[in-house]
């Protein structure tokens, strides 16, 4: 019998862009299993969406640990336990050490809410209405050990209206993200991305798309 696909999903917050890829996994769309949610808030939303999904989850206080590396330690021996092919940070407001990035290189992506290399870090949607720029978007993209920097797999561009306000621009943007991750997820599943150097190939039934 093969093994399912068995994700990881990192979040902090609210938790849509978890939410949109278990909706995706319950309709028959995403064949993967999520076998965790890593989230670094006790109290925040995405919590409450995993355990009504029947989603484990390792929930923890970094105030608890003496510093960075000794609660990633912990990330990784549980996501090693699991199996886990794939760690999905969605919305996960910490910085990460080479704890994580260098076991899980080539296993480990982010969503950022624009088009990378423009305006990484927090503050993505204010930094592009601030700047003035007319196009903005969503970028999924490798993790390494810079802000933002890993080897880019997809980008979706979004127009930035004359009168778009954060709030406004940051609705769209979400609705992106989740159709975005859940297709980026979908194709490392199947195999599908290669990852060459800085540059990411996508190998689909269409052809090569680099």
């Amino acid at each position: 019998m093969t093994k399912q696909y068995n994700i990881a999903v990192f979040a902090s917050g609210s938790g849509t862009n978890f939410q949109a890829v278990a909706d995706a996994v319950n309709a028959g769309r995403l064949d993967v299993r999520i076998g965790l949610l890593v989230c670094d808030r006790p109290k925040a939303q995405v919590v409450e969406r995993a355990r009504q999904l029947g989603v484990p989850a390792f929930v923890f206080s970094p105030k608890d640990y003496p510093n960075r590396e000794s609660y990633e330690r912990e990330i990784l021996a549980r996501l090693q336990a699991l199996d886990i092919d794939l760690a999905v940070m969605a919305g996960y407001m910490r910085l990460i050490s080479n704890v994580l990035v260098e076991p899980l290189y080539g296993r480990l992506i982010n969503v950022h809410p624009s088009l990378l290399p423009a305006f990484p870090g927090l503050n993505a949607v204010q930094q592009a209405l601030d700047h003035g720029v007319k196009v903005t978007g969503v970028t999924v993209h490798y993790v390494d050990g810079g802000m933002d920097t890993g080897p880019i797999i997809a980008q979706q561009a979004l127009a930035i209206a004359p009168n778009d306000t954060v709030a406004a621009l940051a609705e769209r943007i979400h609705t992106i993200e989740h159709t975005l991750l859940t297709r980026v997820i979908g194709q490392i599943a199947a195999g599908s991305v290669h990852l060459q150097g800085n540059r990411t190939i996508i190998q689909s039934k269409e052809g090569i798309k680099p």
